[in-house]
């Protein structure tokens, strides 16, 4: 019983050490708990250390893979790009080609063009019996056909090509409008319509040739849609601006097809008129070079009743045109008219000479075919020939020109001879060329009737 009763004094231990020693023993538990709670959190920091090393391994996987797909996405490109960069140049090319073509072609198809309407009018002026009148006005129908084609399908090619560039201007309109009357008239009176002329002094800023264009297939469309009344050419006055309009009793465009009308080959479907004539595409011509203008173009209709389309352009004061100055007289020996007339003829083109000589013949005129000015100089020399008037090409060959040719044969005559200068070249630098020149100008292939009444008042 005394052995088990000891305590620890007797055991001979200080109870100081021992109470030091158990908190030390809890200090040493806090430091293990604190460093095993450590470690803990490092084993998780390592876990999602490697989980997050796993995750950047396959995100950069599959970047890897979407940079090789978008290397790939951008050759691809690469070389798309560098296809329609070949398109492109090929589809510049082909329309400058185009472009060329129609060029050539206007030239050389209105050329025979030129040829058959002369001869094809000395054929209608020799004919005997009406069965020949009515074959020859066939064939002056067919030729006129093809003619408004070839001369359509060349304002769009060079619409297309930029070829055209307008040469903006003070227009009187009164002038103009006179004009496109005093053409159309007879063909209105063939349909026995009417056509009048609103009087104006009011001017527009446009170019010349192309608004007379524009007018002209306005007033075709017009002409021929129209079966009974007339047409009707005027202008008004809208603040800076001038409304040009030309009004028709033609059987009017359904509201659905106002838009549409003024694309390539397209025509109103209005009923009963299944024999019409035409292509399509002069209001589309109208549209286009209204565009390059900068011009306006409205359209208003009543079906049954009519049609007005509307070119607004700005307004400007007409410009004071001079008279040109009257040519020199001729010797005392010319009679009036054309009869006995000498009439020199330059072109370069046989069969243009051979059609021009019948025609010419015809109208009991004396004429001198020459190719150039060398020959003209050599039939002035001989005093063989007194010319009274020249028709000349304006283009000839190895750059000579026609201009060139009626200068060098009035210094040498010594007067100011009436000279007609043909050209299949409808640019205003041609024209300007021949104004500058003191000539006249007619496009190939010309009306006969024009050239005679050119002649005759020429030669008056």
């Amino acid at each position: 019983m005394t052995h088990l009763g000891m305590t620890a004094s007797t055991r001979g231990e200080d109870p100081d050490s021992v109470a030091a020693l158990k908190r030390r023993i809890v200090k040493l538990e806090k430091i293990n708990a604190a460093l095993m709670n450590r470690v803990e959190r490092s084993v998780d920091h390592q876990a999602n250390g490697y989980a997050m090393f796993q995750t950047a391994i396959s995100l950069e996987s599959q970047v890897r893979i979407r940079t090789e797909e978008l290397k790939s996405a951008l050759n691809h490109l690469e070389s798309l790009n560098h296809q329609l960069s070949l398109a492109r140049d090929q589809a510049e090319q082909a329309n400058n080609v185009k472009t060329r073509f129609f060029t050539a072609v206007g030239h050389d198809v209105l050329q025979p063009l030129h040829a058959a309407r002369l001869s094809l009018s000395a054929l209608c002026e020799g004919t005997e019996t009406a069965e020949q009148q009515r074959l020859a006005l066939q064939v002056d129908h067919a030729l006129s056909s093809v003619e408004d084609l070839l001369r359509t399908i060349l304002d769009i090619s060079k619409l297309e090509a930029g070829v055209i560039r307008p040469n903006p201007q003070p227009i009187a309109l009164q002038p103009l409008f006179q004009s496109l009357t005093v053409d159309l008239e007879p063909l209105l009176k063939s349909k026995g319509l009417r056509i009048s002329c609103r009087p104006t002094q009011l001017g527009i800023q446009s170019d010349a040739l192309m608004l007379r264009r524009i007018l002209q297939n306005l007033l075709a469309n017009a002409l021929q849609y129209t079966r009974r009344g007339g047409i009707v050419i005027g202008a008004r006055k809208r603040g800076g601006d001038v409304r040009i309009e030309v009004w028709d009793t033609g059987p009017g465009i359904p509201e659905a097809e106002r838009d549409r009308i003024f694309e390539e080959f397209q025509r109103g479907s209005t009923a009963g008129d299944t024999n019409r004539g035409g292509f399509g595409l002069g209001l589309s011509i109208v549209n286009r070079m209204a565009h390059t203008l900068d011009h306006r173009v409205e359209l208003s209709s009543r079906v049954g009743r009519g049609t007005r389309f509307s070119i607004i352009a700005p307004f400007a004061e007409p410009r004071h045109v001079e008279n040109t100055p009257a040519p020199a007289e001729r010797p005392s020996h010319q009679s009036i008219g054309l009869a006995s007339a000498n009439v020199i003829i330059l072109d370069n083109d046989a069969n243009v000479l051979a059609a021009m000589e019948t025609l010419l013949s015809r109208w009991s005129c004396r004429t001198c075919l020459v190719r150039d000015a060398h020959e003209i100089g050599e039939v002035i020399g001989s005093g063989a020939f007194d010319p009274d008037i020249i028709l000349a090409d304006y283009h000839l060959y190895a750059g000579l020109l026609g201009t060139d040719c009626v200068t060098a044969l009035r210094a040498q005559l010594g007067r100011r001879l009436p000279a007609v200068v043909i050209t299949a070249d409808h640019g205003e630098e041609t024209a300007a060329a021949a104004r500058e020149a003191g000539c006249e100008i007619l496009c190939k292939p010309i009306r006969p009737a024009e050239l005679r009444s050119l002649m005759l008042h020429l030669l008056s």
